[in-house]
């Protein structure tokens, strides 16, 4: 019987095109699985044959645990103070082995064993080209529609099914079976029962992957593409640059007359696309990537991560686009918040901020509104500018002597203090929200001043009241809502 084995061993590993230490594991398992049959309790069985004389052997095994663990598992595991009377040796994590007796392999059911290596084959065979798959390390793949599976498109390329959910599809594209179509590898999912594979035809990451393939001086690293923000199907927006000065990324990507970029086009189904220039300017780049409209100013918020862009009514609706796409895209592309306004909303706004600053500087710095609107006129902007910016700045101001900048300095340096101690009172007296994973003093000093100290305060908000309170997105608001009101639950149970 043991020459049998190896016979069988290498046979099926000749038919199946795997390695005999594959075959080996899975008869291993599937004679475990059927001398586990012997047994009425779940007993955990290992068996173990001799590569080179096809001699196998059978235990029964039980694992160490350690004692303040318990039996989870009584037919499987034993404690230690019990295991290492007996095997003084022995760890937790180890296993007490108990020989079987010797069994014959026909007599434990031939036909299941068959059935389990054959299937242990094929799993390895399936991992085996789904390895050879990734070691071609392709990003974009090329095959056949095969069929569709509820609503999800099955690719065959070579030995490879993959899955485009329709999810990935293209918007309004017509996919049938028999089309050859290109998609972006967007995952490996080795989880998954049927196509391990999963592609994408709708990632920015594809048309940067097409524009590679069409424009050689991306690969001989004359250009690179920052990134890409996509509406698939209908626009989308690339960002390129040129590391060398002879070369136009924009034309260099657009290929002789429109010939590249009316290749990649075709593969998304007529998709437009603009190709922006990067620029390490962010306010630069933003600019690029509201083409085709004329921007008149600029304002960048560092601490919001967002710009104020003002366009006349002219450029208004180019700068939008239909339905916001323009304005989407490219703050997508370039990864800041993008407000477009008016001139006669920029200066509104402006008005309002003067306003609110002028209050603060006349409040705090106990000033008359004609100080006050000096200090803005000069460029500061808060208490800290004026308590720490080098005194050389305030010195340069003509309208004020070196009395009165130092008094100036004093009193906001004065004002900053009582603020910090206000803020710290606050947040002591609502130590209870801190408990709350993500909630930051700053934040609980926020909280307080609108009068929400406890958690029980904070779960009676609104997920849309919070968010605006805060200054924070409502998927945030909404965690910490559900966080505050988890003891509501807690304490019904």
């Amino acid at each position: 019987m043991s020459r049998e084995i190896l016979l069988l061993v290498d046979a099926l590993a000749r038919e199946k095109n795997v390695g005999r230490e594959v075959v080996f594991e899975a008869l291993e398992g599937a004679l475990a699985s059927a001398i586990k049959k012997r047994f009425e309790e779940d007993a955990d069985i290992r068996v173990s044959v001799d590569r080179m004389s096809g001699e196998h052997e059978g235990f029964r095994r039980w694992l160490v645990v350690p004692d303040e663990a318990g039996l989870q598992e009584p037919a499987r595991e034993e404690m230690f103070s019990d295991a290492k009377d007996t095997f003084p040796d022995l760890q937790v994590g180890e296993y007490i082995e108990e020989p079987l007796e010797p069994f014959e392999f026909g007599r434990i059911g031939a036909q299941a064993a068959k059935q389990a290596i054959l299937q242990r084959i094929r799993d390895a065979e399936r991992e085996q080209v789904l390895s050879d798959f990734l070691e071609r390390g392709e990003t974009i793949i090329s095959g056949t529609i095969k069929r569709m599976d509820k609503g999800d498109v099955i690719i065959e390329t070579g030995k490879v099914e993959a899955r485009l959910p329709r999810s990935e599809m293209i918007p309004k594209e017509n996919l049938r079976i028999g089309d050859r179509v290109r998609s972006w590898v967007l995952r490996i999912d080795r989880a998954a029962r049927g196509q391990q594979v999963i592609l994408s035809r709708t990632s920015p990451e594809f048309i940067k992957e097409l524009f590679e393939n069409e424009v050689p001086e991306i690969e001989q690293g004359l250009l690179e593409i920052k990134g890409a923000a996509r509406d698939p199907g209908v626009r989308a927006k690339i960002a390129v640059v040129a590391y060398d000065s002879r070369i136009d990324p924009i034309g260099t990507c657009v290929g002789m007359r429109g010939s590249r970029v009316t290749a990649v086009r075709n593969e998304l189904g007529g998709e437009q696309v603009d190709i922006v220039l990067w620029s390490e300017d962010p306010a630069q780049f933003v600019i690029g990537a509201l083409a085709p409209a004329n921007i008149e100013s600029i304002v960048v918020d560092e601490d919001r991560h967002a710009m104020d862009v003002v366009v006349d009514e002219e450029n208004l609706p180019k700068a939008i686009g239909s339905r916001g796409q323009n304005v989407r895209l490219a703050s997508d592309l370039t990864g800041w918040q993008i407000n477009i306004m008016t001139p006669e909303e920029s200066q509104n706004r402006q008005d309002l901020e003067r306003t609110a600053l002028r209050l603060t500087f006349v409040n705090k710095l106990d000033v008359d509104e004609e100080v006050a609107d000096i200090l803005i006129d000069e460029g500061f902007t808060g208490l800290e500018e004026i308590a720490y910016v080098p005194i050389a700045e305030l010195q340069e101001i003509e309208a004020f002597d070196e009395d009165t900048i130092n008094e100036l300095r004093n009193r906001a340096r004065n004002a900053l203090l009582t603020e910090a101690i206000v803020q710290e009172e606050r947040v002591e007296s609502a130590q209870d929200l801190l408990h709350i994973e993500g909630i930051s003093p700053e934040l609980v000093a926020v909280l307080s001043e609108h009068g929400i100290n406890t958690q029980d305060d904070l779960a009676d908000l609104a997920t849309d009241e919070l968010a605006e309170m805060a200054g924070i997105d409502t998927e945030k608001a909404a965690a910490f809502i559900m966080a505050a009101r988890a003891r509501w639950f807690e304490d019904e149970q």
